[in-house]
């Protein structure tokens, strides 16, 4: 009989995360990692981000796929989140308990998208009410009905808070959406493509993705980063934090990225979003005095190791300074990433093909 693999040379197979393996053809997005640049659709995220809106950038992103013109998915999408509150009784009977995330995907399941209204859409304009009004029944208020009038950013926040929200907090808001539109074949895409190529509903395919969303490795990093930020309270004691996080072999949030070998080029378009918010919140002055004082120590303590800020670090101090409660930060990321994810759907199944590769057998044999 054949010999069992000890699990720990397994997880040593250079294959077991798909790295470097090409799973599908798209006109999406490119993220080069080694120099630093992501392209949605033939522009860099610095030509997109703080420059068009969040319909903008989703019109520009379907133009291969489904195409559509940005002022009518404004109206389109406003449309969708005044049919998707009708679902609030499916929200409210949930527990209490229920996580905000599982409550969107709970209100999503039970989405019928209207005739001749592109699931796509009913998807995301149905998510960004599924957000505002699970976190409202989280948290014991009474929800709020859309403005069909509004854009995606600005209903969101109006939802939230029950204000009208500056323009602001808007523009910053819609700002990060763009930045999280599409970002290759990350997990949840790959997880979106894999469903939606067995011609099974795009619903399925994001509430799947929505899934592999929920798992720390993947979207669970800028909540930390304030509670980092948090820890350490004061610009004086950034450096001494994070010698010591250091030698306690402790992840510094915010720093590192599977893909870029250098500084994920998204963490400098909202930090310049951050500027342009306000110049003098002390935790965005934190926040400063914290990078620069993490990317020494990683460089001295690491210098074979590029390690730079990525997309989270500003996320978090973003979004914290519009006032999104951190909670909240992985299930706006999924309302975000959604028209990414339906895209993708769409590119698949317009191939016909299943995916579905092969595994390398490491078990025992029979006699």
């Amino acid at each position: 009989m054949t010999e069992v693999p000890n699990p720990a040379q397994m997880k040593q197979d250079p294959t077991a995360g798909l790295d470097g393996v090409v799973a599908a053809t798209t006109q999406l997005s490119d993220v080069d990692g080694q120099n630093g640049v992501l392209v949605l659709r033939g522009r860099r995220i610095e030509d997109l981000a703080g420059r068009v809106s969040f319909e903008q950038a989703i019109a520009h992103l379907w133009q291969d796929v489904d195409p559509v013109d940005a002022q009518s998915l404004k109206t389109s999408l406003g449309e969708a989140r005044i049919a998707a509150f009708s679902l609030v009784p499916v929200l409210e009977s949930a527990p209490e308990s229920l996580p905000v995330l599982e409550r969107m995907q709970l209100g999503l399941a039970a989405l019928q998208p209207k005739p001749g209204v592109p699931e796509a859409v009913s998807i995301i304009g149905a998510l960004s009410v599924f957000l505002a009004t699970s976190h409202r029944i989280s948290t014991g208020q009474r929800t709020l009905a859309p403005d069909s009038t509004l854009s995606t950013a600005a209903d969101i926040l109006r939802m939230l808070t029950g204000e009208t929200p500056a323009t602001a907090h808007t523009d910053a808001l819609d700002r990060y959406l763009v930045t999280i539109l599409d970002h290759g074949l990350n997990a949840s895409t790959f997880t979106a493509r894999v469903i939606g190529s067995t011609q099974a509903s795009m619903k399925q395919a994001v509430l799947g993705a929505m899934g592999a969303l929920s798992g720390p490795l993947h979207g669970g990093a800028p909540g930390p980063v304030l509670d980092m930020i948090d820890a350490i309270g004061e610009p004086g004691n950034a450096e001494s934090w994070i010698r010591q996080a250091l030698a306690r072999k402790e992840r510094l949030m915010g720093f590192g990225h599977r893909i870029y070998r250098t500084r994920d080029p998204r963490a400098d378009v909202l930090k310049d979003g951050l500027r342009q918010l306000s110049r003098d919140n002390p935790k965005v002055q934190l926040a400063e005095k914290i990078e620069a004082a993490a990317l020494a120590a990683l460089k001295s303590a690491k210098p074979d190791r590029p390690l730079d800020t990525n997309v989270e670090f500003y996320t978090a101090v973003l979004l914290d300074a519009i006032g999104i409660d951190r909670t909240l930060f992985t299930p706006l990321f999924a309302t975000g990433r959604a028209a990414g994810w339906c895209a993708h759907v769409i590119e698949q199944q317009d191939t016909g093909k299943l995916i579905r590769p092969a595994s390398h057998y490491a078990g025992p044999m029979p006699d």
